[in-house]
């Protein structure tokens, strides 16, 4: 029976049949670094991370969330990999790392797709996020993790908007205060005479 692999090659899905001893030509590597460098050039954040026994579905459904908030994930060879770094001119060295490396790539903004890897890895026990790259520097799984922790970037705005708006609400109320107040006096002494 034969079994196939699926890859996602220049933004395509390729199935390579592992019965064979099918390799990458030189083009299709070049392809991959060359497609790899220009995202990682762009991204605000790089994750590396191990998907070793995670299911067809769990992968298909973290690409999903990951789409969805403008990041990608992308598999291939560590070699490859680090070439695009290196093509990138950031240091990064993903042999030493264990498993199926996969490298989610954020574009949109830092903490986005270190939140999706974090909960997906919650909910997936055998995915684990191992390192990533931030402002060109490398930095821990605990790192990411604590990036995940971090409010993203509409909930800081909806907190900015809230803090801004507080004090002038207070003083609205302020002044409608003493609106009524005074409305309260002239109607006394409206009264009176």
């Amino acid at each position: 029976m034969a079994k196939f692999l699926l890859f996602e090659v220049c933004g395509k899905a390729v199935f390579f049949n592992t019965n064979h001893n099918h390799m990458l030509t030189k083009d299709q590597k070049k392809n991959i670094v060359k497609d790899l460098s220009e995202k990682i050039k762009t991204g605000k954040v790089m994750i590396f991370s191990d998907f070793t026994g995670t299911t067809v579905s769990g992968m298909k459904e973290l690409r999903d969330e990951l789409r969805k908030t403008g990041a990608t994930y992308k598999v291939t060879k560590k070699k490859l990999i680090d070439l695009a770094f290196k093509n990138a001119g950031i240091e990064a060295d993903s042999q030493g790392l264990e498993g199926q490396i996969g490298l989610a790539i954020g574009q949109e903004d830092e903490v986005t797709a270190a939140k999706v890897l974090g909960q997906f890895s919650k909910k997936n026990k055998n995915f684990k996020i191992l390192r990533g790259v931030l402002d060109k520097k490398m930095i821990s799984d605990k790192e990411v993790i604590a990036l995940a922790s971090l409010p993203s970037r509409e909930q800081l705005l909806a907190k900015l908007v809230g803090s801004i708006n507080a004090p002038v609400s207070g003083f609205v109320n302020v002044l409608a205060g003493n609106l009524r107040n005074l409305v309260g006096v002239l109607k006394a002494i409206s009264e009176t005479k």
